[in-house]
């Protein structure tokens, strides 16, 4: 009987199959790459604002505090932007010509909310509560970066779910003490230890996480609800 297939048909099929597994595992791992690049999490991306609004002006260089214009990140599981009120304290007396002011003193004329771009965007299907997590000792810098030194505010973070888990489950990497929460500068080695040392964010973060009892949440409910 002669021979149906040519003598390289089994080589030729060998390197199709190994040619088809190295090609989906390419774009497995470009698809896992992709997913978590700037591009796709829009990580350090900075949006147009109606407002150019400097946070290392207000923050760093007139040292205005998170909560006077966030009011309810204490208490609410979201921060709050500030209503146009909050502005006019200040620049009802201060900048009152400003030609890049007047958005802001029209809003506060018609009543009309300036229309801000959200940054921080998390999926519908996450809950994220501030407060919590602000009582916890987490501070501000640690998920949104030095917004004291940031002229356009962008994330800072990736904003998936290993980004989330990877501070649930070793929590004491990012803990402070309460009163140092709102402070962007805040360093370990500030405070002392029982025996003269300077802390580390190691043996401040252990300590911490036993004060406040805090667990690990590894729950899927703990964010999906």
């Amino acid at each position: 009987m002669p021979q149906v297939f040519p003598k390289y048909a089994n080589v030729l099929t060998w390197a199709v199959i190994l040619g088809v597994i190295t090609t989906v595992s390419l774009l497995g791992v470009g698809a896992m790459v992709f997913a978590r690049s700037p591009y796709a999490t829009l990580k350090e991306t900075a949006y147009t604002q109606p407002i150019q609004f400097s946070h290392a002006h207000h923050v760093n260089g007139l040292g205005i505090d998170c909560r006077y214009c966030h009011t309810s990140v204490e208490d609410a599981s979201y921060a709050n932007i500030p209503p146009t009120k909050t502005c006019m304290n200040c620049h009802s007396q201060i900048w009152v010509g400003s030609k890049m002011l007047e958005p802001v003193r029209e809003s506060y004329r018609t009543g009309k909310s300036l229309e801000w771009s959200r940054i921080h965007r998390l999926s519908d299907f996450v809950y994220f509560d501030h407060s919590i997590h602000v009582t916890k000792g987490i501070g501000c810098a640690s998920c949104h970066g030095r917004v004291d030194e940031m002229q356009a505010v962008y994330q800072h973070g990736t904003l998936l779910m290993e980004w989330c888990l990877d501070c649930h489950r070793a929590p004491e990497k990012n803990l402070r003490p309460r009163d140092q929460v709102f402070n962007m500068a805040f360093k370990p080695s500030d405070l002392k230890q029982s025996n003269g040392q300077p802390h580390t964010q190691a043996t401040l973060g252990a300590e911490l996480r036993q004060k406040y009892d805090i667990r690990s949440l590894l729950e899927c409910s703990t964010c999906h609800r």
